[in-house]
């Protein structure tokens, strides 16, 4: 959410292109030129100030509040303590997973027996932990960068690889659209690191993809969860059988 600082440094912007003196500003307010000065140095006020300065360079203060939102910087990753409240909450853990894949409302109470009054719930708090910027009519903005992802090892991960990995390689990965891959070999120390950014050009391509793909029909597009994983490893079982 934004804050009032960035709302006047945003105004500051205005004033300048709008070619407006603080003369011209405090004659517009009815105030000193050395009040509007103090004012805008000061970099905090109060809400019905922000709303004054506005109708004074005649800006929407709804449209500016919502720009500055959209140019606050994407988080590409929570805290551990963000993440420890998405998992304390099953319900909420869900409306994080359904809102990373840009799902509305009205689709994730269609799919899982939550009501609107509990979906709307969990869109506040994921709106009170910086997840999404919460807008009219329960509509949001997600505020994670399209690099997003989990901490390896924050609570969210810890969960999945406590009650969802075994449930995930489960499936038989042979319908249309789904893989299994399994490759071991011994290869350069110095040349693993570049596999590990080939999978995550692949993860982001996977996630450019899902926003794109958004402008298409829900009966054209299915849910898939892709998995990559690098590691040096060997099987316990065959870790007991070494000389």
């Amino acid at each position: 959410m934004s804050t009032t600082a960035d709302l006047v440094i945003a105004l500051k912007k205005e004033l300048k292109q709008a070619q407006m003196t603080y003369a011209d500003l405090a004659k517009a307010m009815g105030m000193a030129e050395s009040s509007v000065k103090r004012m805008l140095a000061k970099g905090d006020m109060s809400l019905s100030r922000i709303d004054a300065i506005c109708r004074a360079l005649k800006l929407d203060f709804a449209e500016l509040a919502r720009r500055v939102a959209d140019d606050q910087p994407l988080l590409r990753e929570l805290s551990p303590e963000q993440e420890r409240a998405v998992v304390a909450d099953k319900k909420l853990l869900l409306c994080a997973i359904c809102v990373l894949s840009q799902w509305t409302l009205e689709q994730i109470t269609a799919h899982y027996r939550l009501t609107a009054a509990e979906c709307i719930r969990c869109l506040a708090q994921l709106d009170r932990l910086g997840i999404i910027e919460l807008r009219p009519l329960n509509r949001y903005r997600l505020k994670l960068a399209k690099t997003f992802r989990w901490r390896p090892h924050g609570a969210v991960m810890n969960y999945f690889r406590e009650h969802a990995l075994l449930d995930y390689f489960a499936g038989g990965f042979d319908a249309a659209g789904e893989g299994l891959l399994l490759v071991h070999g011994s290869v350069s120390r110095a040349l693993a690191p570049s596999f590990v950014e080939r999978m995550q050009r692949v993860a982001q391509d996977f996630a450019h993809q899902h926003q794109a793909d958004q402008r298409l029909p829900e009966k054209e597009r299915e849910g898939y969860t892709l998995l990559l994983a690098m590691r040096s490893w060997e099987f316990e079982a065959f870790t007991a059988l070494r000389r």
